[in-house]
């Protein structure tokens, strides 16, 4: 619960009316701890003063909004909750690096007899911090250096400057943050950014300079982001034997876009969670605002996920998505979806179902996939209550389409091309859970239903990263 002290309400005094002086022949009463505990927890407080120390360019409204509950407290045990719910929103802003909690009688000439002073004692974060790390992406790996300026203006904003170097990716950019006080979910951000990517499957190049501004904010139990942004594309290829259809989309190309995207997400866990749901909404609008490229876009995914007997858990997910050109010009081969790979549909290589051009990978306008999976305990427990519990045996079935559909047909053909040639595997393996970071899976996968054209991986099948399929 974090470092939260409380002294004695009432010290009893050494001598009084009821009391004797205190000698060698006093007799002492012990209490009882259940007895004490309960005094505690129903006699009635005010908190008086709430003290801070060791601030410096922190301004006072702002944690004023995160300590304000502390003040409703009505006995000892709802003020130590309260202290340390306040406590956990200052750590939240990101301005501290420490932060205790100090609950004491009130002392002064205006004290209550119930009176409570609570301190909380702050170490504010440097002006200038850095930091190294290493990131796993979808089957990706990378190395982040950052510089961080928290509390810029005192009131928690951030900026941030990043650069990335990674097996696929390497990208830099500069990053504002501002959360609204009182209100840490409502926040806005600027973003300033060059990311440089290569697509081996697509034989592609992609460097993207752009410009983004976003806004986010909670609707009862649903999390929102509103987003523009603008970003000049600069498509190359990767290899000299690239195909003409990746020739084609080579060149440059600038896109402004609206996006929304909601979550409801009530997982005990995003990396491996054994209970909870997940549901993720985006839509994406891109031309409106200017650019040359015009499309509407719109994405899903929904995660379920119960406890079984056995300390086993039934998973299933369901993905989807779809994108619309407007007007003469088709898509882009940067916008479309691409289906396949330890991560999505297990037993195809990375992106390497669905339409193609002389084994070059072009992605698809609509797209979905569904998976049912079952983790259970190693077999025989080995390392349990230990290291033994960071890996799960995995039992999966996987199913998935990618295409292009004809927009003059209607929702009956499309669903029909949906249903067509569906690919799909099923198999077995481990997972292993690292912390909150992400998770790697080692799988052997029996893939079904390949079409011509498709990249398989029949076989041991090796994962990492944070959103699986």
């Amino acid at each position: 619960m974090g470092t939260v002290h409380a002294r004695s309400l009432e010290p009893l005094p050494p001598s009084g009316p009821d009391f004797g002086a205190l000698g060698e022949e006093a007799e002492f009463v012990e209490v009882e701890p259940e007895a004490k505990q309960e005094i505690l927890e129903n006699k009635d407080v005010v908190v008086q003063h709430v003290h801070f120390d060791g601030l410096g360019r922190t301004k006072d409204d702002v944690i004023m909004y995160e300590i304000g509950d502390v003040f409703k407290a009505k006995n000892l045990i709802e003020v130590m909750r309260k202290s340390h719910e306040a406590r956990e929103k200052l750590l939240r802003l990101g301005i501290f690096r420490q932060v205790d909690v100090l609950i004491d009688t009130c002392q002064g000439d205006d004290a209550l007899p119930n009176g409570l002073d609570v301190t909380f004692e702050v170490t504010e974060l440097r002006r200038l911090t850095g930091s190294y790390n290493t990131m796993v992406g979808n089957n990706e790996g990378s190395m982040v250096l950052g510089v961080k300026l928290p509390n810029l203006l005192g009131r928690a904003e951030k900026v941030t400057f990043q650069f990335s170097y990674g097996t696929k990716e390497t990208s830099y950019g500069l990053s504002f943050f501002k959360p609204q006080p009182g209100n840490f979910e409502r926040n806005f951000s600027v973003n300033l950014y060059k990311v440089t990517g290569q697509f081996p499957w697509s034989s592609l190049r992609e460097t993207d300079r752009g410009l983004s501004a976003e806004y986010s904010f909670p609707v009862w139990r649903t999390s929102h982001t509103v987003k523009w942004e603008g970003v000049w594309r600069e498509l190359g290829c990767l290899a000299r034997t690239a195909s003409f259809a990746v020739r084609k989309e080579s060149g440059h190309s600038l896109k402004s876009s609206l996006s929304h995207a909601m979550v409801i997400d009530s997982r005990n866990s995003s990396i491996l969670p054994r209970r909870g749901a997940l549901l993720k909404v985006n839509q994406e609008l891109a031309g409106y605002t200017g650019g040359d490229v015009s499309f509407i876009k719109e994405d899903f995914e929904l995660q379920l996920n119960k406890q079984l007997v056995f300390d086993s858990v039934f998973s299933t997910s369901l993905w989807g998505g779809m994108l619309v050109p407007i007007g003469d010009k088709p898509s882009s081969i940067a916008d479309r979806f691409y289906l396949g790979g330890p991560t999505s549909v297990r037993g195809f290589s990375m992106h390497s179902v669905g339409p193609q051009s002389e084994g070059d990978y072009l992605g698809g306008e609509a797209y979905w996939a569904g998976g049912l999976h079952l983790y259970t305990p190693l077999p025989f427990r080995p390392g349990q209550g230990g290291f033994g519990e960071l890996f799960r045996t995995h039992f999966f079935l996987n199913a998935g389409n990618l295409c292009n559909l004809n927009y003059g047909e209607g929702p009956k053909a499309h669903i029909r091309k949906l249903a067509e040639c569906i690919r799909w595997s099923y198999g077995a393996g481990i997972v292993l859970r690292l912390g909150n970071i992400a998770r790697l899976e080692l799988n052997y996968c029996v893939p079904m239903g390949v079409q011509k054209g498709d990249r398989i991986c029949d076989g041991v099948q090796f994962g990492a990263g944070i959103r699986f399929l």
